[in-house]
C-alpha cells in the first residue's frame, strides 16, 4: 500500500472521549478529554492533557484531582458539549441533566450517569507546549454494579462506550478478538472412549 509522507501531528486514534470532572461537589465542572490514557499499572497511573487557557486548568491545579468518567454512547452529545462550552460561561452539569456525585477518594465530584469512573490524585504536573499534562495516580475507581457479573468480574463490554476518531464519535463496533487470543492455544475436542470388550 502506497504512502504519503505528511509532518508530524497529533493523528493517533481511536481515542477515548471521556468526561473529566473536577471542582467540588457543590460547584462541580466538566470537561471533554482526548489526550488521555495509561501510562503505569504498579503503581496505577495515568494522565490528562490541558490546555492553561481551559477552565478546569485552575480546578485541577488548585485541588491536586479530577475524576476521569468514561462516557457511553448515550451521553454523546453531552460529551460534545462539554467540549466545545467553558464552565466559566454555563454549569455544563445543569445543561447536559448530570449529576455530579462524591467520588470514594477524592475531592473532585464524579458524574452518576456514567459507568465507570478513576478517581485520580495529581502527582506532577509537566510543562509540554499548547498543553499541559497532569500525572495522576489512580486512587480509586467507581463501578457500575450492573457491569459486575456473577463472577466478580467487569464486563466493561456491556458499558456501550464511544471512541473518538478525528474529529467523531463512534459506538464501539463488534468483539473480534481478545487480550493474547492470537497466541492462546486451542483446546482439544475431548474424546470419547469406547469399550471395545463390551459388544451390543
Amino acid at each position: 500500500m502506497e504512502k504519503v509522507s505528511w509532518k508530524g501531528g497529533a493523528l493517533l486514534a481511536p481515542l477515548p472521549a471521556v468526561m473529566v470532572s473536577s471542582g467540588t461537589l457543590e460547584k462541580p465542572n466538566v470537561m471533554t478529554v482526548a489526550w488521555t490514557g495509561i501510562i503505569n499499572t504498579q503503581p496505577s497511573k495515568t494522565y490528562i492533557s490541558v490546555r492553561k487557557s481551559r477552565y478546569s486548568y485552575d480546578l485541577i491545579k488548585n485541588s491536586g484531582s479530577f475524576v476521569i468518567n468514561l462516557v457511553p454512547s448515550t451521553l454523546v452529545k453531552a460529551c460534545d458539549f462539554c467540549g466545545v462550552r467553558s464552565g466559566r460561561d454555563i454549569d455544563k452539569f445543569k445543561f447536559c441533566n448530570l449529576t455530579a456525585e462524591a467520588s470514594f477518594s477524592v475531592d473532585a465530584p464524579s458524574i452518576a450517569e456514567c459507568p465507570l469512573s478513576l478517581e485520580c490524585r495529581v502527582s506532577e504536573i509537566i510543562e509540554l507546549g499548547s498543553h499541559d499534562m497532569f500525572l495522576a495516580d489512580i486512587v480509586s475507581v467507581a463501578v457500575k454494579k450492573d457491569l459486575i457479573d456473577q463472577n466478580g468480574r467487569l464486563a466493561l463490554e456491556k458499558a456501550g462506550l464511544l471512541a473518538y476518531v478525528h474529529g467523531e464519535y463512534f459506538t464501539l463496533g463488534k468483539k473480534i478478538g481478545s487480550f493474547g487470543y492470537s497466541v492462546k492455544k486451542k483446546r482439544k475436542p475431548n474424546k470419547v472412549k469406547i469399550d471395545k470388550s463390551k459388544k451390543s
